[in-house]
C-alpha cells in the first residue's frame, strides 16, 4: 500500500519525535519517496538512522524494492546542528556514538548505583557526592537515587522503569564480564534486545589489549582464553550506542537516556561528565533556581511546621525543608530551615520566614 498524506505525517512525526531528523527534513524525504510501500520507507529510515549515527553519509538508492523510490534527498543532521549550545566533544570520542533523542523540556537526571559489595559495606558509595557535584556545576539537580545488589531479576524491573520513564539516568557498576556482573544483560532485557558484539566497543577493548601485551613485552594472541573473555564486556544491547572511557578504553554504552558505566569512581565520574556535556548542555544552567537556609535554634519543628505550611500554601511552587540536628559541632542542637525553589518566589518566601522569625523573636543565623 501507499502512503496516504495523513499516514505521511504520521510516519513524520513519529520519527522526528526520536531527535533523529528535524521533521521537516524527513518530510521532504517521505514526500520524494513517496511511491514506496510504508513498510519499506519504515525500514529505510530505521536503517538509516541506525547505521549513519548522525554521520554526515549520504543514503544510497534501495534496490530492495520492487517499486521504484527515490533515496533520501536529506542527510542526517549533526550534533551540532541539533543541539546548537556549547556542548565540549570529547577528543577520544570514537565515531559511531549517536546522541538520543533530545527532550522538549529539563528532564529529571537519575542515578542507579549497582553492587553487592555497597550493600555488604566492604565498598564505600562514592557515586552519589560526584554525580550532585557533577550535576550542581552544570546548573542541574539530582532528583533520586536506587541503590541495589548484583540482582539481574530487581535491577530488569528497575530498568524498565526507568527506559520507560524518559528520565536521564547514570548506572553505575556491573558491565563487566564475571559471572557476578549482570548490568549489561538485565539492560538488553529490559529494553527487549539481544546483546550483540558492538564492533567499536569490540575494537577498543582489542587495542587495550594489545597496548597491554606490547608494555610486557609479549605477543597479543586474540584467541588466548583471558583476551576471549575480555571481548564480553563489548557484547552490549543490540542498539545501544557506546561511551569512550579515557581511562583504559572500555567503552560504556547507552540506551536510550539510560547510560551505563563501569563501577570503578576513577573511570565512571569523566564518562558521566562527557554524557552531561555532550548529550545534555543544552540544560546547562536552565533551572531559574535558589535555595537558601537559616540555622533557627530554640524551636522545634512541631512549632515551625505550621509556618512552613503556610509559606507552601502561599507560593505553590517552592518547598520548605527542615534538617534537624542535635549534636552539631558548631552550632549544636538547631534547625536547619530553608527554601528552594523558582528563584524569585524562593527569594520572596526567604524573606517572609525571615519576617515571620523576627516577628515570633526565634533566634536564627544564616546558614
Amino acid at each position: 500500500m501507499t502512503l496516504s498524506p495523513g499516514a505521511l505525517i504520521a510516519v513524520v512525526l513519529a520519527f522526528a519525535s526520536w531527535g533523529r531528523l528535524t521533521a521537516g527534513a524527513l518530510l521532504g524525504s517521505v514526500l520524494a519517496g513517496h511511491a514506496c510501500t510504508a513498510k519499506h520507507r519504515a525500514l529505510e529510515l530505521l536503517r538509516q538512522n541506525s547505521d549513519n549515527h548522525f554521520m554526515n553519509r549520504t543514503p544510497a538508492a534501495d534496490t530492495t524494492s520492487s517499486q521504484t523510490c527515490l533515496p533520501l534527498s536529506v542527510k542526517p543532521i549533526t550534533r551540532k546542528q541539533r543541539m546548537p549550545h556549547s556542548h565540549v566533544p570529547h577528543p577520544d570520542a570514537p565515531q559511531g556514538i549517536a546522541a538520543p533523542f533530545v527532550h522538549a523540556a529539563l528532564p529529571a537526571f537519575g542515578l542507579i548505583v549497582v553492587g553487592d559489595e555497597l550493600l555488604s559495606g566492604r565498598r564505600s558509595d562514592r557515586h552519589i557526592p560526584k554525580m550532585i557535584e557533577l550535576l550542581t556545576q552544570r546548573g542541574l539537580a539530582l532528583s533520586y537515587v536506587h541503590m541495589l545488589g548484583d540482582d539481574r531479576p530487581r535491577l530488569v524491573r528497575l530498568l524498565q522503569q526507568v527506559l520507560a520513564s524518559g528520565d536521564v539516568v547514570m548506572c553505575c557498576g556491573g558491565i563487566g564480564a564475571t559471572p557476578d556482573d549482570h548490568t549489561r544483560q538485565a539492560a538488553a532485557a529490559a529494553a527487549g534486545v539481544e546483546l550483540v558484539m558492538h564492533p567499536v566497543a569490540r575494537n577498543l577493548i582489542e587495542q587495550r589489549m594489545q597496548e597491554q601485551a606490547q608494555q610486557k613485552g609479549q605477543a597479543f594472541d586474540p584467541r588466548h582464553p583471558d583476551n576471549v573473555q575480555r571481548l564480553q564486556m563489548a557484547m552490549l544491547p543490540a542498539h545501544a550506542h557506546i561511551i569512550p572511557n579515557p581511562y583504559n578504553r572500555i567503552a560504556g554504552f547507552s540506551v536510550g537516556h539510560v547510560h551505563f558505566f563501569p563501577g570503578f569512581p576513577v573511570m565512571a565520574h569523566p564518562m558521566i561528565a562527557w554524557v552531561l556535556d555532550h548529550f545534555y548542555a543544552r540544560w546547562h544552567n536552565m533551572r531559574d533556581w535558589s535555595e537558601q537556609a537559616l540555622i533557627v535554634k530554640n524551636a522545634s519543628e512541631a512549632s515551625l511546621t505550621p509556618l512552613m505550611e503556610s509559606l507552601e500554601a502561599r507560593w505553590p511552587a517552592i518547598r520548605i525543608f527542615s534538617l534537624p540536628s542535635v549534636d552539631h559541632p558548631v552550632h549544636g542542637a538547631h534547625i536547619e530551615l530553608g527554601v528552594k525553589g523558582p528563584a524569585q518566589m524562593a527569594r520572596d518566601a526567604f524573606d517572609a520566614l525571615r519576617q515571620e522569625l523576627l516577628n515570633r523573636q526565634i533566634p536564627f543565623s544564616t546558614a
